[in-house]
């Protein structure tokens, strides 16, 4: 008889995992918490408990045999969840709350790749409005302001003058709009690029990465409008080549998984690195649980699936999927943007296709190098080409034609490598 599994949340994301599992043939039954009406169109089971009431999930699971536990949103891992399963002996794939502070604080997650050498952008953190609106007129624009804590995916604000982060700047420490997620606010280098998002799945030491996607996350045409949770992803990503790739992963990916572990916070999870590709090298502008975010619905079609799962393990930490083939069902957002889009909004056009080379598409970095060094990051932009209007393809994509095989398991050594 195959697993029992349950999904934890309610969006796209979550019905999309749901949908995988239940392809695979070593999982009979799932069930996902909260879910949505969308999902029982599907077939897909769901069952009403509140995300905060850990307590419940924990009686649902041992009182239906529930083998294990998917946790999706980033609120319950941030609160403890992973490890009050963990308490009860049952196995979860997801962060502990120790590890998901890589999610919970922008400080945290900045603070980490600095003692690490991890590149990244340049950046200050502050508690309140005087030293901030210091700093911004000392620097100028364009810079980039975040709320420290959780925002929905909304606490960032992409600032090309000085007056719009001030602004930003007022709304989180005067108008309190993100609350105590704006404690802090993380002020960063603007980098300049292609923005690309590359997520693995991690365990300890060992990770596996899934193929790239980009996502625009901006409303209204032209990135005019605010942040969002997301207005959309795809994936594979022609305009970033593999060299970069290899880079980030050696660089960046590899370096954050070994940190990871050598500071006693092992990550086990989806670990999501959003980056940008600037002219000399990939560097990283956040990293997260990825679960938490939309972009597992565009990278799975053609990533590892998590509809192979092994059979269950002793210890209470939830097996990472093994490699195969997986099919994703399309799926509404479940993040709403900050203001209405216009309805005259118009479909943006399509990326380059893989045979156009987009001037800021790659670096120089060579993909036999196994550990890049990076120079010290600059004050620069992001720009990011409009998403394709067709659906992403629903059988595994050309760009997993990569310099990894699709069995293949990278190992982090057990020092941190001095770059």
């Amino acid at each position: 008889m195959g697993q029992k599994v349950l999904v934890i949340g309610s969006g796209a994301r979550e019905h999309a995992i749901a949908h995988a599992l239940l392809r695979g043939d070593s999982v009979s039954e799932v069930t996902v918490a909260s879910g949505n009406p969308g999902m029982e169109l599907d077939g897909i089971r769901t069952t009403q408990i509140n995300e905060s009431n850990h307590a419940a999930f924990i009686s649902f699971m041992q009182h239906n045999q529930y083998d294990w536990a998917f946790v999706g949103p980033e609120v319950p891992l941030i609160e403890g969840l992973v490890d009050d399963f963990a308490a009860a002996g049952i196995k979860a794939f997801g962060p502990n709350k120790a590890a998901a502070q890589i999610e919970g604080s922008k400080d945290f997650a900045k603070q980490l790749m600095a003692r690490h050498n991890i590149p990244t952008a340049q950046y200050r953190t502050f508690d309140n409005l005087e030293d901030s609106v210091a700093y911004v007129r000392e620097h100028g624009a364009p810079i980039v302001v975040k709320a420290d804590g959780l925002a929905a995916g909304k606490g960032v604000t992409v600032a090309m003058d000085v007056d719009t982060a001030i602004t930003a700047l007022d709304d989180i420490f005067i108008d309190h709009r993100f609350g105590k997620a704006g404690a802090k606010v993380v002020i960063e280098d603007f980098l300049e690029g292609q923005e690309f998002s590359l997520m693995s799945f991690v365990r300890g030491t060992e990770f596996w990465p899934m193929p790239i996607s980009q996502d625009h996350k901006r409303a209204y045409d032209n990135d005019e409008g605010p942040n969002t949770g997301g207005m959309g992803a795809y994936s594979p990503v022609p305009q970033i080549g593999q060299d970069v790739i290899d880079t980030a992963i050696d660089t960046i990916v590899r370096p954050t998984v070994e940190a990871m572990a050598a500071e006693g916070t092992p990550f086990t999870g989806i670990l999501y690195a959003g980056l940008i590709a600037t002219a000399d090298a990939p560097r990283s502008s956040n990293s997260t649980p990825a679960s938490a975010t939309p972009k597992p619905k565009s990278s799975s079609p053609s990533s590892p699936a998590i509809s192979e799962q092994p059979s269950a393990p002793s210890s209470t930490a939830a097996p990472p999927p093994s490699p195969g083939t997986a099919t994703m069902p399309p799926s509404a957002s479940s993040s709403p943007p900050t203001a209405t889009p216009s309805t005259s909004s118009r479909v943006p056009k399509s990326p380059p296709s893989p045979s156009t080379t987009p001037p800021t598409s790659t670096t120089p970095a060579s993909p036999t190098a196994t550990k890049a060094s990076s120079p010290p990051p600059d004050a620069s932009s992001s720009s990011k080409p409009p998403p394709p209007t067709s659906s992403p393809p629903k059988t595994r994509s050309t760009q997993s034609s990569t310099s990894w095989t699709r069995r293949e398991c990278f190992t982090a050594t057990t020092s941190v490598p001095k770059r």
